[in-house]
């Protein structure tokens, strides 16, 4: 064994997944706050974070732009820290 930790390899996967989830401006807003944010993550947020990876893209980009309602159970610091980089990122272009 090379002394990984689950969480470790829990972070991996969501980098992983961060990167590959299709709809680009969605990709750019989950990269950005994974770089900045994974490696520092606890595993309750780990856990925000890895669902909020579940949801569809055309779900999560309404609830960024406040089309639609975010449900109570994805409504986390996590996903407030997400529309922080999605405001920031905006900003930008």
């Amino acid at each position: 064994m090379d002394g990984t930790t689950d969480i470790e390899i829990r972070r991996r996967k969501a980098r992983f997944r961060a990167q590959r989830r299709g709809f680009r401006e969605v990709d750019m807003i989950f990269i950005a706050y994974a770089d900045a944010h994974l490696e520092k993550l606890t595993e309750d947020e780990l856990t925000a974070f890895e669902a909020l990876l579940n949801v569809p893209d055309w779900h999560i980009y309404g609830w960024f732009m406040g089309h639609d309602p975010v449900p109570p159970e994805f409504d986390t610091p996590v996903f407030a820290q997400l529309c922080a980089y999605r405001e920031n990122l905006g900003a930008k272009a």
